[in-house]
């Protein structure tokens, strides 16, 4: 049976409520899960392996220190390394300190409007704001998967209270020596990486400046509006909801957003079990390191093949890593990402279609059509 393809100048079969049935579709379900053949495992595994490495060295340098209470800060700044994996050694090398400095204004600034006395609604906005400026950030400057989602990931984990400028130089301090570990790591086993040309971007998912300019703003209303209705109904972690928000909303076009969707609160689901159980067991300092080793290896070599996958393993290692730094709440958290997380996807993929363009209806429809027809 052959689909025939929408008419772009006919707004009436690719309006919002067609629209919404598509991408509720048992296909677009379906094709959420399907296995994409994955770029180089071995470039993957390399990353994997120096923010593993990276993390391990860092927190346990902070474990020693004065300031092991501050420990989940160095592990943020870590993250670093995932950025730049398909780049060549030199640009590869700038990458990483690009994002580590990302990483340190990510943590820096909720940080001070913290300090500075801002109230918990403030710290919210001022999440999303960020969220909107670092998706700008991160495609302008070229820096790469794993995107903006990590950066608002950190600045999540600096919107608790700071009783001191003492403690708001030490958050910084160690997320930016962190971030230079990282570079270190990256610098010493970049040889180790593969020589292969980054991946091609798909046919229509380079948008001019003006397109990524109102997509920040999209981000920043959408993150601002998860986080506040999750504030609303007394979530315990608000900001997650923003992180979800956000990551959803990095899909280029409706149907990828659907499926990053789809695949976010399915991956959360079954990681945050795993980080329940974990943290039922009450483990100890060096196990949680260890297991947040483990996944973000773990997390690098299977999400090329499908977003969830990584998911089921960047969950537990998400909640592990605030566990760090919120020992006292750790109990609530996986049930709490997983509330936080579905409320984001789903405020993010009803934003995604509320202002989408007649092009991107279009689009949408394009690709059921070809997927029907094929």
């Amino acid at each position: 049976m052959t689909a025939s393809l929408p008419d772009s100048r006919n707004p009436r079969r690719v309006g919002h409520g067609e629209s919404a049935r598509l991408l509720l579709s048992p296909a677009r379900i379906r094709e959420s899960f399907s296995v994409t053949s994955s770029p180089p495992l071995r470039n993957a595994a390399v990353a994997g392996m120096q923010a593993s490495l990276a993390a391990l060295i860092a927190v346990s340098l902070a474990h020693f220190s004065p300031w092991a209470h501050l420990e989940g800060f160095p592990a943020l700044g870590v993250l670093a390394a995932l950025f730049g994996r398909f780049a060549q050694p030199g640009p590869r090398m700038r990458i990483v300190a690009t994002a580590g400095a990302l990483l340190l204004v990510s943590v820096g600034l909720p940080t001070l409007a913290s300090r500075a006395g801002a109230s918990p609604e403030m710290m919210l906005l001022c999440l999303a704001l960020l969220a909107g400026a670092l998706t700008v950030a991160v495609t302008q400057w070229r820096i790469g998967g794993p995107g903006a989602v990590i950066f608002v990931f950190a600045a999540s984990a600096a919107l608790g209270p700071v009783d001191s400028w003492h403690a708001a130089a030490a958050r910084l301090a160690l997320t930016a020596a962190g971030s230079m570990v990282a570079w270190v790591v990256c610098r010493l086993t970049d040889g180790l990486r593969s020589e292969t040309a980054p991946p091609v971007p798909a046919p229509g998912s380079v948008r001019p400046a003006g397109h990524w300019l109102a997509a920040a703003g999209r981000v920043a209303f959408c993150a601002a509006i998860a986080s506040m209705l999750a504030h609303a109904a007394a979530l315990p972690f608000p900001a997650w909801a923003a992180i979800g928000a956000t990551a959803v909303l990095q899909g280029g076009h409706l149907h990828i957003t659907m499926h990053r969707a789809v695949q976010r609160m399915s991956g959360t689901v079954i990681g945050g079990g795993i980080a329940g159980l974990i943290l039922a067991n009450h483990p100890s300092f060096w196990l949680v390191l260890l297991a947040v080793v483990v996944l973000q290896f773990a997390t690098e070599v299977v999400i090329g093949f499908n977003y969830a996958f990584g998911l089921v393993f960047v969950t537990p290692m998400a909640l592990l890593m605030t566990s760090l730094a919120s020992p006292a709440a750790a109990a609530a958290m996986p049930i709490a990402r997983v509330l936080d997380t579905a409320l984001g996807a789903l405020v993010g993929i009803a934003f995604a279609l509320v202002f989408s363009t007649l092009a991107d209806r279009v689009h949408l429809a394009t690709h059921h059509a070809r997927k029907q027809a094929g």
